[in-house]
């Protein structure tokens, strides 16, 4: 009896303990919280079409629009001037920048002259007897000519006679020699050809000087010229005369305002670029800087700019409907460092605003609301 009491007792502790477990575990399924899906909140903004003018952002560095590089056209000693050939020096039009001796061509060319002026005075007996008409003129010459002082142009002849006997004496001959060698003496000062600065020398007074040599720079400080590569696709919204903002991206408070002086014929090969020449002046321009040129180019009709980091694959953007991503190709009208612009979406379309990290096409998301 004992027995069966005891095995009684044993499987109704067994049957207690499988049910009790079963309990506990029924329990903890119902504390078990349902799974929530998450949902990613996103910025947007509805597009509003509108015309946005295109400015084009182009650096390019000044040069002087009227530079002279300095070269010796004769042989001599470098001699010593009123002001320092140094650069900084500035020269006022006309003044001499370097001066050569040039004692040696200077007697050949007074003898040359001496010798035009005895083959003039050798022809006027002739003159008086055969050519009496002609005789005033060319005494007159004569009478006139100074060897110290440039020579004078001989007078026109008025007969065929005349001019055959004047340049049967070689007197034509001895004449342009004599302009040749007088137009090699000016050489021997070289002046300025407008009033600006030294910015380059290369010789000292005392230098021996030769033909060919380069002496140094000369530029007009007043007016300069900005050189920038604009794409060939931008040209028609470019003329001669309009106006571009300069300014130095270096100092915010540098502003001038140039134009549009020179427009290049030719395209790059390689970049499909036209240099375009911007004139601009101003106190604090230095030739070899470089500046930014805004250029004002053509409106851009019903067209959009967002940030450029939104672009996905190059050519689309996120649109949203129905609370889910979807990818909308863009047609790109113009390209900034920092933003597009695009021209076919429609008014009204709710595209993102800011990156959504891990994005893809399909992705359920929430669109921010402030209230």
């Amino acid at each position: 009896m004992k027995r069966q009491i005891s095995i009684v007792a044993g499987v109704l502790i067994i049957l207690g303990g499988i049910f009790g477990s079963k309990m506990i575990m029924e329990s903890k399924k119902d504390q078990k919280p349902p799974t929530q899906k998450t949902i990613t909140t996103v910025f947007t903004q509805k597009v509003m079409g509108s015309d946005i003018g295109v400015n084009v952002i182009e650096n390019g560095r000044l040069v002087a629009k009227r530079k002279a590089d300095l070269y010796a056209e004769v042989q001599g000693v470098m001699e010593s001037n009123n002001k320092l050939f140094k650069p900084g020096i500035k020269y006022s039009k006309g003044e001499t920048l370097v001066n050569i001796r040039s004692n040696d061509a200077y007697v050949s060319l007074l003898a040359q002259k001496s010798v035009l002026q005895n083959l003039v005075t050798s022809i006027l007996p002739d003159l008086r007897l055969d050519y009496p008409e002609a005789y005033k003129k060319w005494n007159a010459y004569v009478s006139n000519f100074d060897i110290d002082a440039p020579i004078a142009k001989l007078p026109e002849t008025t007969s065929e006679k005349e001019k055959y006997f004047i340049t049967g004496k070689n007197i034509y001959t001895t004449y342009y020699n004599t302009k040749n060698l007088e137009i090699l003496q000016s050489k021997y000062k070289i002046r300025a050809p407008y009033s600006g600065v030294l910015t380059e020398t290369l010789v000292n007074p005392g230098t021996v000087i030769r033909p060919g040599q380069k002496l140094g720079e000369f530029i007009d400080p007043s007016v300069y010229e900005l050189e920038v590569a604009i794409s060939q696709s931008l040209l028609p919204s470019l003329t001669i005369g309009k106006k571009v903002k300069v300014n130095n991206p270096n100092s915010n408070d540098q502003e001038w305002t140039g134009y549009v002086s020179r427009i290049n014929g030719k395209v790059d090969a390689t970049t499909q670029t036209v240099q375009v020449y911007i004139e601009v002046s101003g106190k604090e321009l230095k030739e070899g800087v470089y500046l930014e040129a805004i250029i004002a180019g053509e409106r851009i009709p019903n067209a959009v700019e967002i940030d450029r980091k939104l672009l996905v694959e190059g050519d689309k953007i996120f649109a949203i409907q129905n609370s889910k991503l979807y990818l909308m190709p863009v047609t790109i009208a113009h390209k900034t460092e920092k933003s597009v612009i695009v021209n076919n979406l429609k008014n009204g379309t709710e595209i993102l605003s800011k990156i959504v990290p891990g994005a893809f096409e399909g992705m359920e998301v929430k669109v921010f609301s402030e209230n």
